[in-house]
């Protein structure tokens, strides 16, 4: 199983509404795609005081990595991905991904 984890910076107040104006697309993506386990997203409430910048995120759980690479290759993935970039602060920098085995 892969766990996809994405945390964001939004720019802003009009950036974290763009962001979650995302997830309903991402959302959809997920229930369409063989493979795909689970999509979940949320506020980071940082807890342990270490990661104040990512203020939203979502998590993606991936049967394999051919569940993964079909969801990178969906035209609305892509299409939210540029979503997301464009309402982070620095863009790209302002996304943090991690992919883990578990």
């Amino acid at each position: 199983m892969l766990i996809h984890i994405v945390l964001m910076d939004p720019d802003g107040d009009a950036g974290l509404a763009r962001i979650k104006a995302a997830m309903p697309i991402l959302a959809q993506v997920c229930a369409g795609l063989p493979g795909v386990t689970g999509f979940a997203h949320g506020p980071n409430l940082d807890y342990e005081g270490k990661s104040a910048r990512y203020a939203y995120g979502f998590q993606v759980a991936f049967a394999d990595r051919a569940a993964h690479l079909a969801y990178e290759a969906h035209p609305d993935h892509i299409r939210a991905g540029g979503m997301l970039v464009s309402a982070c602060t620095g863009g790209h920098d302002g996304i943090f991904v991690a992919d883990l085995a578990v």
